[in-house]
């Protein structure tokens, strides 16, 4: 991977004395940003071919038609086929032959007056990566931290500029591509949480392990995407829909994962008598980047990593990779994004796990607060069953032992259903895990396929997955 760092200047001025590359900036939402780096570095007239923005709603609808949301992914894809369009259309007789066209856009909510307003914004580039070549696209959604507007336009500025830069020079080593987008604007100004690569030069690209890597490197703490691998910004699959998640190590999914998530949906709605809102439930499998960890190597395995959320996505599941490791924390990540009820399925040992106040040491208000964070926002546990090895007892939410003076606190939290135990039909299933079916495999034991649904044995079986042979 490329490890030189270049000035956000270097960056501008190496695009702007490039003679091939030239394109028009769109920019609505905070300021023109992008373009006055190219303007101010010197050599302008090289590569900026038009730069506008059309701030008043009315203008807009005309330039780029009329949109339910003015920040969206939806809104950035017209922008980008509007001026993309219109370049090609105007140049490509004239220059087409020796240049590389391109449109940058970006829409974005950047801080209000009254600083009410979410911050975040949709930015993205189509260009060709050789002249006469089809285009290609690479949009990525970003969250503003910072608490000034003009702090975010000067963000927002560098990230684009970063984004133009890299998609020419970068696009061939994803994860040095991933590692420049946040260069240059110091740590907690700018989250990506989503980037999405498509055309034909990007067949071969996984956006998948381009939403790992974001992860991995800091820019956001948690990514999502779709079953059939479709990149995701949680706001556009969460928005005012009920959410189920489970988290798990899912190497690969068990019968017991299922039988969890199934058990906790059937109680989800039955409790609340809520039955119409089943067809909107987003169910997630999560997995944190600790649980993807390569032991004894400390790196990431791709192919690993492939192999469960290809499992996952088969079964219609949508997958969060996150850095969350305190539940308080991924019920926040899901709550910003919906107001609808929100559970979170785990095993009794997790639940153990959850009362040790050593994991809340760095909160002022320990475990009360840590728990007061957790369950502000229509939460609840669902906790399923375990059977204690030593006399083959179930163990449930309800008889679970905690520490002498955290008893009367987990007695509210199951009196008042901030914790609901699952009612299991099949309390055998909590005998194993799936380790043990990496176990089986690597032993060449085939009583594996037991463990799993048998669609999920057919896919490890046809693909060799998990190093079956």
């Amino acid at each position: 991977m490329s490890q030189e760092v270049l000035t956000t200047s270097e960056k501008a001025l190496q695009v702007n004395l490039d003679n091939a590359k030239y394109g028009t900036f769109a920019e609505i939402g905070a300021g023109q940003e992008t373009a006055r780096w190219f303007f101010r570095v010197g050599g302008a007239a090289g590569t900026i071919a038009k730069s506008m923005s059309a701030y008043d709603m009315k203008f807009s609808d005309e330039i780029y038609g009329v949109s339910e949301r003015y920040v969206s992914r939806k809104r950035l894809h017209k922008m980008l086929d509007h001026e993309y369009e219109l370049i090609m259309q105007r140049l490509s007789g004239e220059r087409g032959e020796t240049s590389q066209f391109f449109a940058f856009a970006d829409t974005v909510s950047a801080r209000n007056f009254r600083g009410t307003n979410e911050c975040h914004g949709w930015v993205g580039i189509r260009y060709q990566l050789g002249p006469m070549q089809d285009s290609n696209d690479i949009i990525i959604h970003v969250r503003m931290l910072d608490d000034t507007n003009l702090e975010q336009q000067e963000a927002l500025g560098i990230v684009g500029v970063n984004l133009v830069h890299s998609a020419f020079y970068l696009h061939h080593e994803p994860e040095s591509f991933v590692r420049s987008l946040c260069q240059n604007v110091s740590k907690g100004r700018i989250e990506v949480d989503m980037v999405k690569f498509s055309g034909p030069s990007f067949g071969h690209i996984d956006n998948r392990v381009l939403a790992l890597y974001l992860v991995k490197h800091g820019l956001t703490e948690a990514t999502m995407f779709a079953p059939d691998g479709e990149v995701l910004q949680p706001a556009e699959m969460l928005y005012k829909r009920p959410i189920l998640v489970e988290r798990g190590r899912f190497r690969p999914v068990t019968k017991l994962n299922i039988e969890m998530l199934e058990s906790a949906h059937f109680q989800f709605f039955q409790e609340d008598g809520k039955t119409e809102q089943k067809e909107e439930l987003v169910e997630i499998m999560e997995i944190t980047m600790n649980n993807l960890m390569t032991k004894g190597e400390g790196g990431l395995d791709l192919k690993d990593f492939i192999a469960r959320v290809e499992i996952l996505g088969a079964l219609g599941k949508s997958v969060v990779i996150s850095n969350y490791a305190e539940f308080h924390r991924l019920a926040s990540y899901l709550s910003r994004a919906s107001k609808e009820k929100i559970g979170i399925v785990l095993g009794v040992p997790l639940l153990k796990e959850i009362f040790k106040e050593k994991y809340y040491e760095d909160l002022a208000g320990g475990i009360l607060e840590s728990f007061g964070r957790l369950f502000r926002n229509q939460v609840r546990l669902y906790v399923y069953p375990a059977r204690n090895p030593k006399n083959e007892q179930i163990i449930t939410a309800h008889n679970l032992e905690v520490e002498p003076h955290l008893q009367h606190l987990h007695r509210y939290l199951i009196e008042n259903r901030f914790i609901e135990p699952i009612r299991s039909e099949n309390p055998a299933m909590v005998n194993f895990s799936s380790s043990n079916v990496i176990k089986k495999i690597n032993l060449g034991d085939a009583s594996w396929q037991q463990l799993v649904s048998p669609r999920v044995a057919k896919i490890i079986k046809e693909r060799g997955f998990f190093g079956l042979k």
